[in-house]
């Protein structure tokens, strides 16, 4: 298991700098002139570009830009955003609220789509199964550009069930709405991979080991069925975390929410790179952590499945 999790660590590290890598090139790439898009239709003067330029090494080479970058995120120091910000102290304020959010659709999705997905398997081609089926593939076809607006303007305006924009000191309450958005990218998949796991499981040997021995059909399901279930299941979920991540970037838009997300896309239209990059770095450290997690999780829940 050491020797497993020592060399899990090091692949995380190469890609960590090679996601880095990518991101900064893009960014570096796609700039055209950051300075006059941070400052909108607004005259800058030369004196003003030229401080501007030379306090973010904006007219030296990509690689010397990327290794002062490299150099300052290794101490721990993000930089400075272009509107002047430094990146760690808007990290402090888009984390917290982001985090409850990816948290609330997390739990939503998994609630629904493990729940539903075992009702489905065990009552396969019934009503059940056949309508969750029609409303997975209607949520796999609604795009988050479309269904995040589409809530908000019917549950938020109109009936006014949930606030209509959250904030950046949102309640538990008002993240509802946009979380349960956010979960609906991962909980149609979700529901599927449990369904099919548990009709699969349901035709094992051990399960009629199981009955055999009269067990009840509660144990059988809850015990043996539902826990070698999960393990496509706990899959999904590190993978969902860079869905839930790209999709913030929408929703946090649409209901007003100040996080990562949110962030992002400002630094995207704004073309700054430092913003970009700072977020980017700290959501692939993140995806890479939950991924290793996942995999450890495996063990546990399986027995047979040993990390040599």
């Amino acid at each position: 298991m050491f020797r497993y999790i020592l060399r899990r660590l090091l692949q995380m590290v190469l890609t960590f700098f090679g996601a880095t890598f990518i991101v900064y090139a893009l960014m570096f790439a796609n700039q055209d002139d950051p300075v006059q898009a941070l400052a909108g239709d607004r005259p800058i003067t030369d004196s003003q570009r030229q401080i501007l330029t030379e306090r973010y090494h904006l007219d030296e080479p990509f690689l010397q830009q990327y290794r002062y970058y490299m150099e300052g995120l290794l101490t721990g120091d993000f930089g400075t955003s272009l509107t002047g910000r430094r990146i760690s102290d808007m990290m402090a304020d888009a984390w917290p609220v982001t985090i409850k959010l990816a948290l609330l659709a997390i739990v939503i999705a998994a609630t629904v789509a493990i729940t539903a997905g075992v009702v489905s398997g065990i009552r396969r081609a019934g009503t059940f199964d056949n309508v969750t089926l029609v409303l997975t593939l209607v949520i796999l076809c609604l795009p988050i550009v479309v269904l995040a607006p589409l809530a908000r303007l019917v549950f938020g305006v109109q009936l006014g069930w949930f606030p209509p924009t959250a904030g950046r000191d949102a309640s538990w309450w008002a993240l509802l709405l946009p979380a349960i958005v956010l979960g609906s990218l991962v909980v149609a998949t979700q529901l599927r991979v449990t369904r099919s796991a548990v009709a699969e499981n349901l035709r094992a040997d051990y399960v009629r080991t199981a009955r055999a021995k009269g067990l009840s059909g509660r144990r059988v399901i809850g015990v043996h069925v539902l826990r070698n279930s999960l393990i496509p299941v706990v899959t999904l979920v590190g993978v969902d975390i860079g869905n839930l991540m790209s999709g913030a970037i929408v929703t946090e838009g649409v209901f007003n929410i100040p996080g990562v997300g949110f962030n992002l896309f400002r630094g995207i239209t704004t073309e700054d790179g430092p913003l970009v990059v700072g977020f980017v770095s700290i959501l692939v450290i993140v995806f890479l952590v939950v991924n290793l997690v996942v995999d450890l999780l495996y063990a546990a829940l399986d027995p047979r499945i040993r990390y040599a």
